[in-house]
């Protein structure tokens, strides 16, 4: 199936590994170009370098996305360079763990900065060029919104402002035709998950009790299976699909827990 994003100059927030790198490179398999958008520029350019390897095009921009003015920055280098924006995927993210008992409110609003305003401040900054294109937004976010998960208490909440926004966002929106969503990812096999599981003295136990609990195959979710979902979202191929908050979890986080 032709998605139709040939040329299409998508922003990714934290593109270069785990979740955003599966979104970028299924992005060039489309023909699109992915902008990728993080801190740290040396595992940016490793990730376009890749990408140009296997026959794609992609840009990096290396910018803290925590500061208001690097986030502008970014999408006004963006511009510069080819023109145009025709999607934003806000990804960048951490679970830092900021929780109710071991945290403080100094500890929780970083926490918030770190991992919500940015979802915010890219899609205002690059507002002007996405009605030019009637491009689409898609945001990352997490099952702890729903869920819950004890002890990230930041993380939580930035999530269901991740998702409120989403909805927010698809009704201001609906006058410019740029749609607005969201996919939610479970438990998601990632360079970062993977360093999370080796923290415990028996990570092969510990992944084992986690995957028994994914109701579909009994195992992770995949950083493609994410990008497989992000990049149709982002395509003509939704044309009618605004304000919906999808999860791409294996039936993690609704199926009855009998089956678990």
């Amino acid at each position: 199936m032709d998605l139709q994003l040939k040329d299409k100059v998508i922003i990714i927030t934290g593109g270069a590994k785990g979740i955003g790198e599966g979104i970028s490179g299924l992005l060039t398999q489309e023909g699109a170009i992915p902008v990728i958008v993080g801190r740290n520029e040396a595992d940016n350019l490793k990730t376009v370098e890749k990408i140009v390897r296997n026959g794609g095009q992609a840009h990096q921009i290396a910018a803290e996305l925590t500061q208001n003015e690097e986030c502008k920055k970014a999408v006004e280098q963006t511009l510069a360079k080819f023109g145009r924006i025709d999607g934003l995927v806000n990804n960048a993210g951490v679970n830092d763990g900021v929780g109710l008992e071991k945290g403080s409110p100094e500890k929780f609003m970083a926490s918030i900065g770190k991992n919500l305003l940015h979802y915010y401040n890219m899609a205002h900054y690059a507002l002007t060029a996405l009605k030019a294109s009637k491009g689409a937004i898609v945001n990352i976010s997490s099952k702890t919104a729903e869920t819950g998960q004890g002890g990230t208490s930041a993380y939580a909440a930035s999530n269901g402002g991740r998702n409120a926004l989403t909805r927010e966002w698809a009704v201001e929106l609906l006058p410019y035709g740029i749609r607005v969503n969201a996919v939610v990812p479970a438990e998601v096999w990632t360079p970062l998950y993977e360093n999370w599981i080796n923290t415990f003295e028996n990570p092969t136990e510990k992944l084992a009790s986690i995957t028994s609990k994914i109701p579909l195959e009994k195992r992770m979710t995949t950083a493609v299976e994410i990008g497989n979902m992000v990049v149709f979202l982002l395509s003509e191929r939704s044309s009618h699909t605004t304000g919906q908050i999808i999860y791409v979890d294996g039936g993690y986080t609704h199926l009855d827990r009998s089956l678990t």
